[in-house]
């Protein structure tokens, strides 16, 4: 962090200490910061854990937070496990990041066979403790990657890097409450919580098992002003009979795409807000921020000097970054960067105008008899139709062509209507006519199916077919 900022996460609390207008709500809890400020999570001495490198196993993102509030600065290393990692991959884990201890809110009995002996619980119940004076450290932060097959890419960060895209503000602002649909313990939602605790303000945190209208209730009474998510959690908001429930002043998307629909959509659906879309990954950090309503971003980025530098080569972004991790865990031989210090991020860019346009991922592809398709870019087209809600594109399998595109699609109305509805035919009809003004014939769909809902993962992206 720059001189004279703080150099650990409860350092940004020091000033809470009798104040009640900041908070950390989750479903079933809520912590005052100004009790964590003069207080513990921990049911333990905080010096146990000093040096160590510490894996948190948490069922609950709020003992999360008030966890790596508390050992940020302390701990040697901070391994944040996420909340579907596979217990098989545990042991390799453990392993990998060195783990001497083990802070959770569950059963300490869970985790005997991992020959982890120190374990230590935490609660959301703040207990009042005098000032520990510790040896600072620079903490590593080890994050897991997603959307892989097999055990995730262990992610080396350190506290600078990972907040760097966030501008500190001259004078906290506790007016301002940030809700998010993702979990902390991955990089994004990670994000925000920082973001909160670096404006100022208070976090809703999300819960994977409650409704998405019950969720927008819960960020309506909490009054929340910054809200975001991906654009299938945002479109799935817009599908929701509850979406006014929320009335925020800015909404950010990232994660996936934006394309132009779901920028609209969400700028009529919430006019005073600010529509804002970012580009960030695990590895590479936050690349760049857009609030200008339109999807993509300006060619004129490029080349730029600062924290974040970017360039386009075989027309995929590459980016480096104060912001990227410093290397990999667990298998230091796979490079994280080239040599002259980029990441490929593998996603595909295309140059129109003043602009560049994402129009999808290197390893997504499909291949129509020897014709590239990129699925992002059909779904953009179908999701600009005006009676389309959101749509996945993917491929089937073809004798001739080896594969052909096809589209689930979810409607704005009337998603639920049955197959024999006379409306299914009409509208296949005018979507598919629609594609062909707008596609090269190769990528119009040869099938379309109106679904009342799409799969999404734990990172609130749509969950990708393969042919």
């Amino acid at each position: 962090m720059p001189q004279g900022q703080p150099s650990a996460l409860r350092d940004w609390l020091v000033n809470d200490t009798g104040r009640r207008d900041r908070h950390f709500w989750a479903l079933d809890a809520s912590v005052a910061l100004a009790d964590l400020a003069a207080g513990s999570s921990l049911h333990g001495d905080l010096r146990e854990l000093a040096g160590r490198s510490v894996l948190i196993a948490t069922s609950e993102q709020l003992t999360t937070g008030l966890a790596l509030i508390e050992l940020d600065g302390v701990t040697r290393r901070l391994t944040l496990l996420p909340p579907d990692m596979r217990s098989e991959y545990l042991p390799a884990v453990i392993a990998n990041s060195e783990i001497d201890a083990i802070v959770t809110d569950r059963e300490a009995h869970i985790y005997d066979t991992l020959g982890v002996t120190r374990v230590v619980s935490c609660s959301p119940a703040i207990t009042p403790t005098a000032s520990v004076n510790l040896k600072r450290h620079q903490t590593e932060w080890v994050l897991f990657t997603s959307g892989t097959t097999g055990m995730p890419k262990m992610v080396v960060h350190t506290l600078d890097g990972l907040t760097a895209a966030i501008k500190r503000r001259d004078k906290p602002d506790p007016s301002i409450i940030w809700g998010t649909y993702y979990d902390i313990r991955r990089y994004g939602g990670l994000q925000i919580f920082f973001r909160a605790i670096i404006d100022g303000g208070s976090l809703i945190l999300s819960n994977a098992h409650e409704a998405a209208a019950d969720h927008l209730v819960r960020l309506g009474k909490h009054g929340v002003t910054h809200m975001t998510g991906t654009p299938s959690h945002w479109r799935r908001t817009l599908m929701t009979p509850n979406a006014n429930a929320i009335s925020p002043q800015y909404c950010r998307l990232s994660g996936e795409i934006a394309d132009q629909a779901i920028l609209d959509a969400l700028h009529a659906a919430y006019p005073q807000a600010g529509i804002g879309h970012a580009y960030a990954s695990t590895e590479a950090g936050v690349g760049f921020a857009v609030d200008d309503m339109r999807a993509g971003f300006p060619a004129s980025m490029l080349g730029q000097s600062g924290h974040v530098q970017m360039k386009v080569v075989d027309n995929t972004l590459r980016i480096r970054s104060m912001g990227a991790a410093a290397r990999y865990l667990g298998d230091e031989s796979v490079p994280l960067v080239d040599k002259e210090g980029y990441i490929d991020t593998g996603d595909i860019l295309e140059l129109r105008g003043d602009r560049y346009y994402f129009i999808g991922r290197r390893g997504g592809i499909i291949n129509v008899g020897g014709l590239k398709v990129h699925p992002e870019e059909v779904e953009a087209v179908i999701n600009r139709h005006p009676h389309v809600r959101m749509s996945l594109v993917y491929p089937r399998k073809n004798p001739i062509t080896g594969a052909v595109v096809a589209a689930d699609i979810v409607l704005k109305e009337n998603s639920d209507m049955p197959a024999t509805d006379p409306r299914v035919g009409t509208l296949r009809r005018d979507i598919l006519l629609y594609c062909r003004d707008n596609l090269a014939q190769h990528k119009v769909p040869v099938t379309i199916r109106f679904v009342p809902a799409l799969a999404m993962n734990a990172t609130g992206k749509l969950v990708r077919q393969n042919a």
